[in-house]
């Protein structure tokens, strides 16, 4: 049954958003602008959350001649606010970017491209490790920083840092075996002391590593004394007149506090940004589950909850191995009491694939199931109270990343690196995510009607 939020007059339903709006945070976060049924149909960031969505509903007429056409369309449907308060306004962004991408609302034109935040990668399997802005960082092998909010901000400060600790930014193949370095002409990042020059035998492998340490530690730490230091450089300069000197300090403090600007690799997950070569993929999981072709729908199902409350649970689907965003569905569980993943895992099923048995929906070709043996056969009871025939069904356990597979006694362990396997886990990973993102809206809308009415 969908919920249907109704009001007699415009003016009632503008009453109860602003009464919703004066109990918002004063501090940064995400707000998502909603339907009568629900629906999100935008979704957009705030330094003050209060003040930014009041704006939408104010009545000067400037405002309403500035806003646009397709705005005041926007707010003649809106009928409730929901929102994520967040500690920065960095946060706000990741947040407001990761929400557009996975929900894709109506109204929200940017970020609905794949276009990513890009990354700080340092190489660590190189004898001499290089130093890069991509969007494409590598799986294995680097260590990485970010995602960062600006690429310009970001480049600028690796310009910086390289003057500092001089590390090498090309992609050339320099291995300390290699005699031939010595004949070996360096760029004019060497002539302009930004680069040890490695790739011309200029630095011992011992010596390079140490400056590319020291860079480690100073990106893990706050910075806050190195940029203490360089002010009180830039103060003095200015005050002897040295204004260039000056200006090139001043560039250099704005730059290193941009790296502040970023994310962190572990909670601002981009799946997008981590390519699995799909095909490989799906022709392993073949082999695996010995079925008669490669698979090319897969849906994934996983749970959130804390302590019971506010579970709901996530559906994802990718198609030929890449996420299909549309097929992406969000369950605010009904049925169930307290803490019991396996009724809520028997709920989500009955409901995404009840009309199936009228013929009104397709399986997928493989249903994924976050969990080991038990969340698999609670999946699979699902589909024998519903009389229905389901299609492969797999679940996969997080600590030892087991494959349980229906009719197989033994769990499947493949090896870290079988592309099978990291296709199944970035599929369960997004599921995963999803299904958080929607447990946090959850929990902040309860603890937010719970503050408001104490205070009523």
């Amino acid at each position: 049954m969908v919920f249907v939020l109704q009001f007699d007059s415009d003016q009632e339903r503008i009453g109860h958003i602003r009464e919703t709006i004066r109990h918002l945070p004063k501090s940064p976060g995400v707000y998502l602008m909603k339907d009568a049924q629900g629906r999100v149909l935008y979704v957009g960031k705030a330094k003050d959350l209060r003040s930014r969505v009041s704006s939408y509903f104010q009545d000067s007429a400037n405002l309403l001649a500035t806003r646009g056409p397709e705005i005041d369309r926007m707010i003649g449907m809106v009928v409730d606010v929901d929102f994520l308060d967040c500690d920065t306004e960095v946060d706000a962004l990741l947040q407001e970017n990761r929400l557009i991408k996975d929900i894709q609302p109506p109204f929200n034109e940017r970020l609905r491209d794949g276009k990513s935040f890009p990354y700080l990668e340092i190489t660590t399997r190189e004898d001499f490790p290089g130093v890069y802005v991509t969007r494409t960082p590598s799986i294995k092998g680097s260590k990485l920083y970010g995602p960062f909010t600006s690429a310009m901000g970001l480049r600028d400060a690796v310009n910086a840092l390289q003057k500092v600790f001089r590390f090498r930014t090309c992609t050339l193949d320099i291995r300390a075996d290699d005699e031939k370095r010595r004949f070996f002409r360096p760029c004019l990042l060497h002539s302009i002391k930004r680069c040890t020059a490695p790739c011309a035998d200029r630095v011992s492998k011992e010596d390079y590593r140490k400056d590319v340490d020291r860079l480690k530690k100073f990106l893990a730490s706050k910075r806050s004394v190195v940029l203490r230091q360089m002010r009180n450089e830039m103060d003095s300069a200015a005050a002897d007149l040295r204004f260039e000197d000056a200006a090139t300090l001043r560039d250099r403090i704005k730059a290193i506090e941009s790296l502040a600007l970023s994310g962190n690799v572990e909670e601002d997950i981009q799946p997008e940004v981590f390519f699995i070569d799909p095909t490989k993929g799906l022709e392993r999981l073949q082999a695996l589950l010995e079925l008669d072709s490669p698979p090319r729908i897969l849906e994934a199902i996983d749970i959130a909850n804390l302590q019971g409350g506010e579970s709901c649970g996530s559906l994802v689907c990718f198609i030929d191995g890449l996420p299909f965003k549309t097929g992406y569905r969000r369950y605010r569980i009904k049925s169930v009491e307290g803490q019991d993943d396996y009724a809520m895992i028997r709920e989500v099923i009955h409901r995404r694939y009840r009309r199936a048995a009228g013929g009104e929906e397709l399986y997928p070709d493989i249903i994924l199931i976050d969990g080991g043996l038990g969340q698999l056969h609670a999946a699979l009871e699902a589909f024998e109270h519903m009389d229905l025939r389901p299609p492969m069904v797999i679940s996969l356990a997080k600590r030892e990343e087991e494959i349980f597979v229906q009719a197989r006694t033994e769990p499947v362990r493949l090896p870290r690196n079988n592309e099978a396997l990291r296709l199944l886990q970035q599929i369960r990973d997004e599921a995963h995510r999803f299904a958080q993102h929607y447990h946090h809206i959850l929990r902040r809308k309860v603890t937010f009607d719970e503050q408001r009415k104490r205070q009523q």
